[in-house]
């Protein structure tokens, strides 16, 4: 007979024999709010080491004639219990992933000291290590991608090489998607969001995104709070099974501001979709963006961190390793991963990014709406523009490239400087251009409006209204990935960048050993001559050839800090990776770009603030 313990893990009863009923079939594949503080380890030990039966003493029989639960212990002579059967499958399919990624990966860990030994072969090498990764699913290319951004531990080579790792993922049935919806807003969700094609607009590794249509009439009132209900129900019974009630009271806490978020979403949304044509003769729509994650995504994202520990561990050991920390790494990894796979972390990115630039006009963000947002679904406004890259062209006037270029370069410096709060994804396809950049796009004799009108989508009329002459924006989407500092490492990260524009070497050396995260540096004085040296030759090239490279200058940084063992914390080197990216963006728009000179007044607000 199997003796139980989930009462002493569930202090109420009655909650947990619930929780029996209700969360079992979901328990080794879903973490709640859960997803984000259930660890991988906790949950691998949770679902093989918590016995799934009826504790003794609880005075429960089962009557005759009557079907007793499946877990039931009086049961367990005729049949093994359900929860050992779930235990022994974990297992195995744990057993045969690792299998799985070892026949992948084996053979090329085995042939990494030849492609050592010739250089040719290593580049080879990592070609195969990549294209691996592309088919060992979202966890290793999430991994790859997150991998070449830390270029303070990992060679040029690979960085660039990984750089590359994009995946092309074949979009999963509407089914998952319509049950997905049912089970998020019920089974009349139809009533308020409207697809006029079930064909996604993108699909990547983690989820794909579809354009639809909301009636913001059939949400609001009954229909919100219902909507609201559910989604709180939801959340603080996931916040009760991760972390009991320390986490159900951080639920409660984050009640509040929620409830801030969702009236000045409605109210935003309200006046941005129905302020223009006539509500009276039709319902008016607002053309949204759904994003869904795909089908058992987040049950193979926790086996592959749980073995990705255990891989961490092992490679630990050895002498060569160490000084990366390799159990570290997977944690941080673990952190971003498990953000991913939450949407409603995205959402409050999304609100929070949209707080911080409410009185900058050239820069936007989707408004997520809060009652249809969820982990799996995410529903937000569906930003009509144009993707960044579109305008790196030659045929693209000279002034609006530059107008482009330093618009993000402004964008970024004050996320870094003012906001400390920065969007860590900014490659071009996450950058899109909104307003009349591009007046070919739209008649120029039809000064008012540019419309254009879906007239057979049940009974309503949809309506997109663009005007031509809209101000020129940037568009900023999936802001799941984002860094932020502590405040005594924001004053070294600006210190950092002012002694880099004012040419002191050692004294960015010093102040990058002492934001270290781990050092195994031999030598400490040639680490600083080395690095006033290269700070001093960029500047010198900067005298002759106009103005200077920051992306440059950091890569050469980077090669620096690993040559020296020097590891940077996580969040400061997304920051410097997120300038390397845009900076080459904006050189790519406007080759005069000067990222520096731009800075100087935000450092020097900064220093006079802080004699103060």
């Amino acid at each position: 007979m199997v003796a139980g313990s989930a009462a002493r893990l569930l202090p109420l009863p009655l909650l947990a024999r619930a929780a029996a009923l209700r969360l079992r079939p979901a328990l080794p594949g879903r973490a709640g709010p859960g997803r984000c503080g259930l660890r991988a380890g906790r949950w691998a030990a949770l679902a093989l080491a918590v016995p799934a039966a009826v504790p003794a003493g609880t005075g429960w029989k089962e009557r005759p004639g009557q079907r007793g639960p499946a877990w039931a212990a009086e049961r367990g002579a005729e049949r093994p219990p359900r929860g050992l059967l779930r235990r022994l499958g974990l297992v195995l399919r744990l057993g045969v992933r690792a299998c799985g990624l070892l026949l992948r990966f084996g053979p090329l860990l085995l042939l990494y000291p030849l492609g050592r030994l010739w250089p040719g072969l290593g580049a080879h090498w990592l070609r195969l290590l990549r294209r691996a990764a592309e088919a060992a699913g979202p966890t290793c290319v999430k991994l790859g991608q997150w991998a070449s951004t830390r270029r303070d531990l990992f060679s040029e080579a690979f960085c660039d090489e990984f750089s590359k790792l994009h995946v092309e993922v074949s979009p999963h049935p509407w089914g998952h998607t319509d049950e997905l919806l049912r089970k998020a807003f019920g089974e009349d969700w139809t009533g308020f969001l409207k697809f006029p094609s079930r064909e996604p607009v993108g699909s990547g590794c983690v989820a794909q995104v579809y354009k639809a249509y909301a009636d913001l009439a059939a949400i609001g009132g009954s229909r919100a709070q219902e909507l609201e209900q559910r989604s709180e129900l939801r959340s603080a019974f996931e916040a009760w099974q991760v972390s009991g009630f320390r986490g159900l009271l951080g639920w409660l806490r984050r009640r509040k501001s929620k409830e801030i978020r969702d009236e000045r979403s409605r109210e935003e949304l309200s006046s941005a979709g129905c302020s223009q044509g006539n509500p009276s003769s039709a319902r008016h729509l607002v053309p949204v963006a759904i994003k869904v994650l795909h089908p058992g995504l987040v049950h193979q994202v926790q086996m592959d961190l749980f073995l990705m520990k255990m891989g961490s561990r092992i490679i630990g050991l050895l002498p060569g390793f160490k000084w990366l920390s390799l159990t570290e790494i997977v944690e941080e990894f673990e952190k971003l991963m498990m953000q991913q796979i939450d949407l409603r972390y995205e959402a409050r990115n999304l609100e929070r990014f949209r707080q911080n630039f409410l009185d900058v006009d050239f820069v936007k963000f989707p408004t997520p709406l809060w009652p249809l947002v969820t982990a799996d679904v995410l529903v937000e406004t569906f930003e009509e523009s144009e993707p960044i890259s579109r305008y790196l062209h030659v045929g693209i006037g000279t002034e609006l490239r530059q107008r482009l270029a330093r618009m993000g370069m402004d964008m970024l410096l004050k996320m870094i400087f003012v906001d400390n709060f920065v969007h860590a994804d900014l490659h071009p396809g996450n950058i899109l251009v909104q307003g009349s950049a591009r007046p070919e796009l739209c008649d120029s004799r039809v000064p008012e409006l540019c419309d254009s009108q879906v007239p057979e989508l049940c009974d309503s009329q949809v309506l997109e209204v663009q005007p031509a002459l809209q101000q020129l924006c940037l568009v900023l989407l999936d802001a799941g990935i984002v860094a932020e500092l502590q405040s005594a490492d924001m004053q070294n990260f600006r210190a950092v960048f002012t002694a880099v524009v004012q040419g002191q070497g050692e004294r960015v050396a010093e102040l990058i050993l002492h934001h270290a995260r781990a050092n195994q540096c031999q030598d400490i004085e040639r680490f600083k001559a080395e690095m006033a040296e290269l700070v001093t030759k960029v500047r010198g090239n900067t005298i002759a050839l106009g103005k200077l490279q920051v992306g440059n200058l950091l890569s050469s940084v980077f090669k620096l800090l690993m040559t020296h063992k020097v590891k940077l914390e996580s969040n400061f080197a997304s920051i410097i990776f997120a300038i390397m990216v845009l900076e080459g963006l904006g050189r790519s728009l406007d080759p005069e770009l000067d990222i520096l000179e731009a800075a100087k007044p935000l450092l020097i607000k900064t220093a006079v603030s802080a004699l103060r």
